[in-house]
């Protein structure tokens, strides 16, 4: 190691405080905690049509214990019960994802392939089918369910009231929790209108605690103009659900899943 990477380790070192928190502080501010927690929840339950955009990054660990982001932005728009029209891009992949209450549409702009399953129901059915079923969970997915403070509060052993954060210009609550099996940190913004600003999480049960963390920004209540359905171009290819992983890729080509540890 060189002197000069040897000082600018020593200087971010020493730029990093070692946080200790205090206890009895921390429980006195859970209530507190809950409370915004709950008044972001109600305002998004209450909420007709949203829409947002935001910029991603999914935390892979390498068998060498290597730390890498994909880094990706988006837009998301939704009108509750049953509709939801989101896009993803990055360098590796960009993919829409439609739903108008009945039909599920995937589209791979950059393979200009798209395919279609049928399912009927509610947004919160379509974040459990697309989590469970098909392995790609919509952006911010537990934020957009009916009652996402159930979903959010579930199993938590730990919360703390952090005080406030400054994300994208807007002043916010920050607040911690944590399960067993992951932490997750959320910040909220102040106002009449409290969305969320930033929301992380930290699997704790993968080596190498990787996290995925989604900044939103450009917050909207009226999605009055977004179309819900989909018109394919004269050339575009529908394949098949099981051709999906090979023609609309989750990771860039020259990575590869490593076997569970």
């Amino acid at each position: 190691m060189t002197q000069a990477v040897q000082a600018s380790a020593r200087a971010i070192s020493l730029a990093v405080p070692l946080l200790l928190f205090d206890g009895s502080a921390a429980r006195a501010g859970e209530s507190h905690a809950k409370e915004i927690l709950k008044a972001m929840s109600d305002y998004l339950a209450a909420q007709e049509r949203f829409s947002f955009e935001y910029d991603s990054t999914l935390e892979v660990v390498t068998k060498e214990d290597q730390k890498l982001q994909l880094a990706s932005s988006g837009t998301a728009a939704i009108e509750r019960p049953n509709r939801i029209r989101s896009t993803r891009s990055s360098g590796f992949v960009d993919v829409e994802i439609i739903f108008d209450g009945s039909t599920l549409t995937l589209f791979g702009k950059n393979a200009n392939a798209y395919t279609q399953v049928r399912i009927e129901g509610s947004i919160d059915h379509l974040v459990e089918e697309l989590r469970y079923t098909y392995g790609r969970p919509l952006p911010a997915a537990d934020l957009l369910l009916s009652q996402p403070y159930a979903e959010l509060m579930k199993d938590v052993t730990d919360i703390k009231d952090l005080g406030s954060g400054v994300i994208g210009g807007q002043e916010c609550d920050f607040l911690a929790f944590r399960t067993e099996e992951v932490d997750w940190q959320i910040w909220v913004a102040h106002g009449d209108a409290p969305y969320p600003c930033r929301y992380v999480i930290t699997s704790k049960d993968i080596p190498g605690a990787p996290q995925y963390s989604i900044q939103l920004r450009n917050w909207s209540t009226d999605a009055a103009d977004v179309d819900f359905s989909f018109q394919p171009s004269a050339d575009a290819r529908k394949i098949e659900l099981e051709d999906l992983q090979t023609k609309i890729r989750e990771l860039p080509e020259h990575f590869k899943m490593g076997e569970a540890q």
